[in-house]
């Protein structure tokens, strides 16, 4: 089915009343070499505080791993009534780049925008990811619009209100190029036309460490509509002290949709996070907005607390909960590269 043309859409900012969240299953292994086991009971973990507050609905590759995340879940103490599971093969768990980015039409009615997904520009196992809007379209009997455009739900950040933040790095580089034959103007245009975009912020660089080349949500986010909270790195002699201070530059020139300009916090970056010499995109900003809580990864470093501190303060009517991801963060994401949250209708 294709979205009815004259109905606007919107993508509605992450801090909206959901229906659910969707998450898929960890099984490529590969992902977290040498480091799979823990994997499991993070999403168990995760899921613990979303049940309990919104629907889990969980992508699973067959029936056997249904079995396994539901032992998993369980003893995790996951409110099993909360949780759907859908038998959807996938490549790999990163939902947030390659499930359906939900938008609202003008009678308020909840479509999917079904995107390509490329892999990132990198990886050639994709095709079940790429797959999983069309599905989850047939499945949920919801409408949706298709794009021959590559585009992935980590490389955007929305305040619903018509604000999008982006990355050059990622959106215009020729290096891992989603779409090398559109030009700026053409990706403003879509996202104006399908996720209700009237002024798009771009920022440089992202952090090092991100195989994605340059997703905005390792780096900047909104956190209310006239607020974008931002890491920076202290130390001059890190690799990202210099990208990290011209996103702010940026950050503290640019205006909203209103023309307004945007209120700053800033959020620390935890020390340089290594396994077996490759360092790995930590950072606080993968935060995961919910129902009543927001989801902050920590890394038992001693910035865990000023992160959380901070997150507290910007959103004051949510539980904030901390998140142990040194393991996680391996598979190059971590909170919200491995959600996607569904509004609610």
């Amino acid at each position: 089915m294709a979205a009815r043309e004259n109905a606007p859409l919107r993508m509605p900012a992450e801090w909206e009343p959901h229906k659910g969240t969707w998450l898929a299953w960890p099984h490529e292994r590969s992902d977290w070499p040498g480091k799979f086991t823990p994997i499991p009971w993070v999403y168990g973990e995760v899921a613990r505080h979303l049940s309990t507050r919104e629907r889990v609905r969980l992508l699973v590759p067959d029936r056997e791993a249904e079995r396994t995340a539901t032992r998993v879940f369980a003893k995790s103490g996951v409110n099993m009534a909360a949780v759907d599971f859908v038998v959807c093969p996938t490549d790999r768990s990163w939902t947030r780049d390659f499930a359906p980015i939900f938008v609202r039409n003008r009678r308020n009615q909840v479509l999917i925008t079904n995107w390509n997904f490329n892999g990132w520009a990198k990886y050639a196992n994709h095709k079940r990811d790429n797959a999983v809007p069309g599905l989850l379209s047939r499945r949920l009997n919801m409408a949706q619009e298709k794009m021959d455009i590559v585009l992935e739900g980590g490389s955007i950040d929305v305040n619903g209100l018509g604000a999008m933040l982006t990355t050059e790095e990622c959106l215009l580089s020729p290096v891992q190029a989603r779409n090398p034959t559109l030009t700026q103007q053409d990706l403003e245009h879509a996202f104006a036309k399908y996720l209700g975009v009237t002024k798009v912020l771009w920022l440089g660089r992202g952090i090092a460490g991100d195989d994605t080349h340059g997703h905005v949500d390792d780096l900047a986010r909104f956190v209310n509509p006239t607020t974008v909270v931002t890491v920076v790195e202290q130390d001059r002699s890190d690799e990202n002290y210099a990208p990290l201070r011209d996103n702010l530059r940026r950050l503290r020139k640019m205006r909203d949709q209103d023309g307004v300009p945007l209120q700053v916090a800033t959020l620390p970056m935890p020390r340089p996070v290594y396994f077996d010499g490759q360092r790995l995109p930590a950072s606080y900003a993968n935060f995961y907005i919910a129902n009543g809580v927001v989801l902050v990864p920590v890394f038992n470093d001693p910035a865990d607390r000023l992160a959380l501190h901070t997150m507290s303060r910007l959103f004051p009517d949510r539980e904030v909960v901390g998140i142990y991801c040194r393991d996680l963060v391996l598979g190059l994401g971590t909170l919200h590269c491995m959600t996607q949250q569904e509004p609610a209708g």
